[in-house]
């Protein structure tokens, strides 16, 4: 059948499953969006081309799919660099679809025109620019491809305006052959094999456990690998609901504000087997203190990403699911070498249980004051950790990471590369779309939340009954932090003098507004928020002062943590 550009963008997206769309109408995309009206396709209108994409990106983490973004040229199109830009640093599956000036146009500085293909060069995986209507369907076939596949990331397709009106006969791809790019899936099983024997031989194991985990749905056998071998596992702020936390050998987040007895664990190990990880700087702290007793094996499906922060005795390029699964597969033959592990390890597991009795997680109470730790801790035990959590970026980011006990994969979205604030807002919205039946709630400071707080429309609109919990201290509270502890208190521009009335916000928009100023009022005020329809934003004026710790200062080993103010 003959189509125009935008049917077949359209009619491309059912082909590759698309059920959602998150976008933003201008002049350069107006015949997309007059054919969206008669799509089965559904159309979230954020905001905010930045909240688009978080939204899709949200959408993206929660369900393994590829989050579709549409907005218009120019000043819509960069505005969108931002949720790209975090997509990918955190290896998020995407296609965006920007307008674009007519083909003759482009390069006369037209009406909003803008090189978005230059623009965001360096923060997609791959990007196109159609200029030729027999290519639209073979380039979007090849965008979804792109996004999913190997180490997956957002893919932009600029579309000018003429390309959405001229015709061409619609035949949709059924393979793609891209000459250069073969990701490898499966792992070399030589490699696999000396895997096993280092494990076997190793006395203080670790399994350090990134991101990728739940991008490759590996977490079934990343359990299965860490109870045959009785590993310990840490994890890093990406998959900090990759592994249970509440788990035995869960030794949780690892880095700038990991545990202590994860950081000693990694210190002290003669073995680290780093799972779809980076060994990003927030993890390694100072690199030539990081690991140094231990032989590391790094596993990823990117070997762009192997050896490049970190020497690397043994690495091995292929899908987590492959790679863990038969790495297990290999040490369940090896059943009395696998046993004597088991025993050989069990005083290097009564070590790491000593650290975790002499310094374990807590905070100090302070009578009436709320603890923003206290406020995690509730929201975690009255939603049972059956909820879809996402955050903003900061200290309320790390609390949550340190104090939130995940057990579910896919269950924290977070913005971990970028550390993009007012990501959460928006990224709880498209989870909530995504999962309409699901408790999602977005964590917040009173800083990052005012970075997207219009999304409190588009959640009102929609009927999506995300709950917001804003830890609010009047500060922008990270910065903050570093600013008493290494610039004598000076508070230069953190302090967020003029107080916003958060719940007359939320009325204003047609949302639910909660407040809690005293430590017995936070349980009340997040069980009502829970049994409230729809939107509810909930205001905790928490201690104003109060710090992430531990806390590895810039410059130091991971061993050399601040454990107390």
């Amino acid at each position: 059948m003959v189509l125009t550009g935008s049917q077949i963008l359209l009619e491309s997206f059912q082909k590759e499953g698309v059920d959602t769309i998150f976008g933003y109408p201008g002049g350069a995309v107006i015949n997309i969006y007059d054919d969206i009206f008669d799509s089965p396709i559904e159309h979230i209108l954020t905001r905010h081309e930045q909240a688009a994409v978080h939204a899709a990106d949200g959408y993206a983490r929660c369900t393994g799919k590829v989050g579709v973004v549409i907005a218009t040229s120019g000043p819509g199109a960069t505005n969108t660099v931002t949720g790209i830009a975090t997509a990918y640093m955190d290896s998020i599956p995407m296609v965006i679809v920007t307008g674009q000036v007519p083909t003759q146009l482009i390069g006369n500085d037209a009406f909003q025109e803008a090189d978005m293909c230059g623009i965001t060069r360096p923060c997609t995986k791959h990007n196109f620019l159609v200029q030729d209507i027999r290519d639209l369907a073979r380039t979007i076939k090849e965008a979804f491809y792109i996004a999913r596949t190997g180490r997956p990331g957002p893919v932009l397709i600029d579309l000018p305006k003429d390309i959405q009106v001229a015709k061409y006969k619609f035949k949709y791809p059924e393979t793609v052959n891209l000459r250069g790019y073969k990701p490898t899936y499966a792992g070399n099983s030589r490699q696999i094999d000396k895997a096993a024997k280092m494990f076997l031989e190793a006395k203080r194991p670790v399994l350090y456990v990134g991101g990728g985990t739940n991008l490759s749905a590996a977490n079934e056998q990343l359990l299965r690998l860490a109870e045959m071998t009785q590993a310990p596992v840490t994890t890093t702020l990406m998959a900090m609901s990759a592994f249970p936390q509440r788990h035995p050998l869960a030794l949780g987040m690892l880095g700038m504000h990991g545990t202590f007895y994860a950081n000693m664990s990694v210190t002290e190990c003669d073995l680290l087997i780093a799972v779809g990880a980076r060994f990003d700087d927030r993890v390694t702290g100072r690199i030539d203190s990081f690991a140094q007793k231990a032989k590391v094996i790094h596993i990823d499906i990117d070997p762009t990403t192997i050896k490049k922060n970190v020497a690397v005795d043994l690495p091995i390029v292929g899908d987590l699911k492959d790679v863990l699964g038969r790495l297990c597969d290999k040490l369940a033959e090896k059943e009395e070498a696998l046993q004597k592990l088991v025993e050989t390890t069990g005083d290097w597991r009564v070590t790491i249980e000593e650290w975790k009795s002499s310094h374990p997680m807590t905070y100090q109470t302070s009578g009436s004051v709320i603890k923003p730790q206290f406020v995690i801790e509730k929201i975690c035990e009255l939603t049972a950790d059956d909820a879809i959590i996402t955050t903003e970026v900061g200290q309320h980011q790390m609390w949550t990471a340190q104090f939130f006990q995940f057990s579910q994969p896919r269950t924290f979205l977070t913005s971990g590369g970028l550390g993009t604030m007012g990501f959460g807002l928006p990224a709880a919205l498209g989870a909530q779309v995504a999962f309409p039946g699901r408790q999602v709630i977005d964590i917040s400071g009173d800083g990052s939340f005012q970075m997207n707080s219009q999304e409190l429309a588009t959640l009102v609109q929609y009927r999506l009954p995300v709950k917001i919990a804003i830890l609010n201290n009047n500060f922008l509270g990270m910065v903050r932090q570093w600013q008493q502890m290494f610039f004598d208190r000076r508070y230069s521009q953190t302090c967020m003098e003029l107080p916003i009335d958060f719940i007359k916000l939320a009325d204003a928009y047609g949302a639910t507004g909660l407040q809690a100023t005293k430590v017995d009022e936070v349980e009340k005020v997040v069980q009502q928020a829970l049994e409230t329809p729809g939107p509810v934003l909930m205001e905790f004026k928490v201690a104003r002062e109060e710090n992430v710790l531990p806390m590895v200062p810039a410059g130091k080993g991971i061993h050399e943590m601040v454990l107390a103010s």
